[in-house]
């Protein structure tokens, strides 16, 4: 495996190449391009990119945050150019109209998923729309049809929440989901997340919902109790709701996924998460924690497999929240998943709107979690 970082020049006039270790005639396989919405949107730099790697697969999303190494760049643009020894990747996508249905969503998913599988698969990489698709739904059509572990995260748009994009071997655009199939024998894949927010307060029932909105929780508006915890917080809804999110558990014995506000609305008094909230389902909201947000990163690197010491890749999806969160210790966290993996391993991914993973290494499925970091990790013989 070979690997070159460039980033677009603070004046976006032009490419800089930040590591390339690479063999004559380097010819990459997969460039994951990741950048701040206003830029990755522009046609012309997707051009570039295409220009600068004319047989490779292109895929990428707008984002909260660039994460390169154990860095958050500065730069608005972010390339990771990536050439397997024998593996193969195949990318595929799919737009969707505000029309199409969540069964139709979910069905052309799993025709998308199946597609793509074939004996030698070994892992399934996501990047969708981070506000026009409900990750709920998503999960669900992907995992009908997948047969390996699928991660992954939604576009960002720091925190904004007006527009997301994704890109897959075309300009960036939004209402799109890109699928990145890994194959070969000689790939070993790993995943990890980890979350590290602390419980507070009584717990609810969701008592009236629909899919991802939230119109009651123990009879009373969403948005009213919501507000009456946040305190001084309220006057910031939405972007405040990224402080406290929502860990909900439907069953009994069954492990807790953690929800993000993504919208309010004054009127219905309703709340729109990032995943669906089951009625009747319970629910606490949570609070940050930071010496547990940065050791968190550390959790979800300890469950990586490593494999063996040669250059690797580890694409990293990490929520917005936690950045907002952390603030200038938000780099913390990166560093403790490089001390963790080693520096053999190159650390490349975005600050999302949210994260999909295995819950655990005994839960097959894969779900959608918010204020998490979640990783995957890619090896060659």
């Amino acid at each position: 495996m070979e690997i070159e970082i460039t980033k677009l020049a603070p004046d976006n006039a032009c490419w800089q190449t930040m590591k390339s270790q690479v063999s004559d005639g380097f010819s990459p396989d997969i460039v994951f391009m990741f950048g701040d919405t206003d830029t990755i949107k522009q046609p012309k730099y997707y051009e570039q990119v295409r220009a600068r790697y004319p047989q490779a697969n292109i895929m990428g999303s707008s984002t909260s945050g660039n994460i390169l190494g154990a860095e958050v760049s500065k730069s608005s643009l972010v390339l990771t150019a990536v050439s397997f020894d024998s593996a193969q990747v195949k990318l595929l996508s799919m737009d969707i109209d505000n029309n199409d249905t969540s069964e139709e969503i979910e069905l052309e998913l799993t025709r998308l998923v199946n597609r793509l599988t074939t004996d030698n698969i070994k892992q399934l990489f996501v990047l969708s729309d981070g506000l026009n698709i409900n990750g709920s739904q998503l999960l669900r059509g992907l995992n009908k049809g997948a047969t390996v572990s699928v991660t992954g995260g939604l576009a960002g748009d720091g925190n904004r929440f007006e527009e997301t994009f994704v890109i897959a071997n075309a300009p960036a655009t939004s209402h799109r989901i890109a699928i990145l199939a890994f194959y070969g024998d000689s790939l070993t894949t790993s995943d990890g997340y980890y979350g590290g927010w602390s419980e507070f307060g009584a717990e609810r029932i969701i008592t009236k919902s629909k899919e991802n909105i939230v119109y009651e929780i123990d009879g009373k508006p969403a948005l009213d109790l919501y507000k009456n915890y946040l305190g001084e917080y309220a006057e910031d809804l939405p972007n405040s709701g990224l402080r406290f999110p929502l860990s909900i558990n439907q069953d009994e014995g069954n492990l807790e996924v953690i929800r993000t506000l993504l919208a309010i609305d004054e009127e219905m008094k309703s709340i729109t998460f990032a995943g669906d909230v089951p009625q009747g389902c319970r629910a606490r909201l949570m609070k940050p924690d930071l010496d547990i947000l940065v050791d968190g990163a550390g959790v979800a690197a300890k469950n990586v497999i490593k494999h063996n010491n040669k250059p690797a890749l580890s694409l990293v999806v990490s929520c917005v929240g936690r950045k907002i969160i952390m603030g200038q210790m938000v780099e913390e966290e990166l560093e403790a998943l490089e001390r963790e993996l080693g520096t053999n391993v190159q650390l490349c991914g975005f600050y999302s709107y949210g994260e999909i993973s295995p819950i655990s290494s005994t839960h097959a499925e894969s779900s959608l979690h918010n204020q998490t970091i979640a990783l995957t990790t890619i090896y060659e013989d």
